[in-house]
């Protein structure tokens, strides 16, 4: 397939030159967007089901419908029996999705993948209420949390050059695929530190482990999405490779010495991404981008959103910034429970009553990304 290379022009920033040089932005161009769409969405010409958010919390009877069968002549008590003895393997079975083996491919020369593990399907009412929020410090961990957040932020800024010229198509592309090689450390980390604690003390953890994984592979996939669009070089990959070590090691031993302050920190960190995503939403409405919209989700995304047939690069963002303020959620939340307490987000219910008694972040104005 045809395709165009849109770069910036020269940036007051040399981390800025030295990001936009080592990749290449693949934009369809515009006579090929009529095939492209047929030959994406094809297969996916029918209606969309939505899931709940908060998918490990299921009715009774929708627990039910997962389960093999009783054989003819079973009891009702001996069903319930088999029901009971079935809910711990319950989360292996959750995820609407196909097997990858059996997804079908659009194209054969199209590497179609089809996530296999369970993550939320949001429905259009939710994508396009969230909120840009801010959680006001209210101790010394919280304060902490949030200098580091505001800290990275303005270091990233100055050097990929947001701070000197107005940002193109490409920079917001840059900032998102190296932005998520590093948003998917702080789940992974604390999800294996908590798993090694359980298996160590030999207790159960009480739930955080499922939605820190979860939240894990929910950024890596909005890496893999933005990987469709861009093709970063040898020098982007070298400072995803440096920027990963780092972090990575020294918020793990954060988190062992203070995992109040490391979930605060990602809620502050997830506060400024649904800011930046909202401010890119934002400056497409009003024109200021306009290579995006002939930017098409890639089949990827399709099937992991669960978006429409005529989805635009829009409704991709709308989705994943809703990812984005979920995980704000979740680690404000997190930082307020005590080690030891039941994870909140295993039951809509409970999630909802947890976040009325702790007290909702406050909307703010948005500012400039």
């Amino acid at each position: 397939m045809l395709a165009r290379a849109v770069l910036p022009k020269r940036s007051g920033s040399l981390a800025a030159a030295f990001l936009r040089t080592s990749t290449a932005t693949i934009l369809p161009p515009k006579q090929l967007q009529g095939q492209s769409r047929t030959l994406q969405f094809g297969s996916y010409r029918q209606s969309t089901v939505f899931y709940r958010a908060m998918s490990t919390a299921l009715k009774p009877e929708e627990r039910a419908g997962t389960f093999t069968p009783a054989a003819p002549g079973t009891t009702t008590q001996e069903k319930e029996e088999l029901r009971d003895g079935a809910r711990s393997i319950i989360h292996f079975k959750l995820s609407p999705n196909r097997h990858a083996l059996n997804v079908p491919k659009l194209d054969p020369k199209e590497k179609v993948w089809e996530n296999p593990t369970h993550h939320s399907v949001w429905t259009k009412e939710e994508v396009e209420n969230v909120e840009v929020t801010h959680l006001p410090p209210a101790d010394w961990t919280s304060r902490v949390a949030y200098t580091i957040a505001q800290t990275l932020r303005f270091s990233f800024d100055v050097l990929a050059g947001f701070k000197f010229r107005k940002a193109t198509e490409d920079m917001y592309l840059n900032r998102m695929v190296f932005l998520e090689t590093v948003a998917g450390i702080p789940g992974m980390a604390a999800g294996m530190i908590r798993h090694l604690n359980s298996l160590r003390r030999m207790q159960r953890d009480h739930g955080w482990i499922h939605t820190l994984l979860e939240e894990a592979e929910n950024e890596r996939m909005h890496l893999l999405t933005f990987m469709r669009l861009k093709r970063p070089g040898p020098f982007f990959r070298a400072a995803v490779l440096v920027v990963q070590g780092v972090f990575f090691n020294v918020f793990f031993l954060s988190y062992l010495i203070n995992p109040k302050i490391c979930h605060r920190l990602v809620g502050h960190i997830e506060e400024e991404a649904v800011r930046t995503y909202t401010h890119i939403i934002e400056e497409m409405d009003a024109g200021q981008l306009p290579l995006f919209n002939h930017v098409i989700p890639p089949p990827i995304a399709v099937s992991y959103w669960k978006l429409a047939p005529d989805a635009t690069f829009r409704d991709l963002l709308l989705a994943i910034r809703k990812d984005e303020a979920t995980h704000r959620e979740v680690n404000h939340t997190f930082a307020n429970l005590k080690e030891n307490d039941d994870n909140p987000f295993l039951a809509e219910e409970e999630y909802r009553a947890k976040i009325t008694t702790m007290g909702q972040p406050t909307p703010v104005a948005d500012k400039k990304a």
